[in-house]
């Protein structure tokens, strides 16, 4: 029985990929298994543990639930992402700083929630932070941890964007 595949052209990371998939593939499955970006991880694949969290034109969304054909010309972002000329994302370093991961299973998915909030939000209450990551599950049990991470993502992110705007203007 032969499979019906689709091409899917998908930007990830700014980089373009043309996929032939099968219209049920989802796009964790794409991004782990024909991207070769294990970095979004494959848990519960039922949207309850959140440790699948990309970015869909800026926004967290569940891999998981997506479907890679529904992804058709939409910019995603993984936690590979993140970085920039060899340096981590201030929301990567903050969480080095604050401590605020275990096993580290989970890390990639809260990065990505708090990334997806400080991209919407760039000076976040405590409320909107726990919210972000509200939908990620950390078995460690590190949340304290992951919520001073938040707050010190803040800081960082508006110190990196200072920076990144001094070098633009001079």
């Amino acid at each position: 029985m032969g499979r019906h595949r689709h091409t899917v052209t998908l930007t990830i990371n700014g980089e373009t990929h043309d996929l032939a998939v099968e219209p049920r593939r989802t796009l964790l499955d794409a991004l782990r298994d024909d991207v070769s970006l294990t970095g979004t991880k494959k848990v519960c694949d039922m949207g309850n543990c959140g440790a699948c969290t990309v970015l869909v034109e800026g926004q967290a969304m569940y891999s998981c639930l997506l479907l890679a054909v529904d992804c058709q010309g939409l910019s995603v972002t993984t936690i590979e992402g993140l970085g920039h000329d060899g340096q981590l994302d201030p929301i990567q370093r903050a969480f080095i700083e604050a401590d605020a991961f275990q096993c580290g299973f989970c890390t990639p998915g809260q990065v990505m929630s708090l990334r997806g909030l400080l991209d919407a939000t760039p000076s976040p209450s405590d409320e909107q932070i726990e919210r972000a990551v509200t939908g990620n599950l950390c078995r460690c049990g590190a949340y304290l941890h992951i919520i001073d991470a938040g707050r010190r993502a803040v800081v960082l992110d508006r110190e990196a964007k200072e920076v990144r705007d001094v070098h633009v203007a001079g």
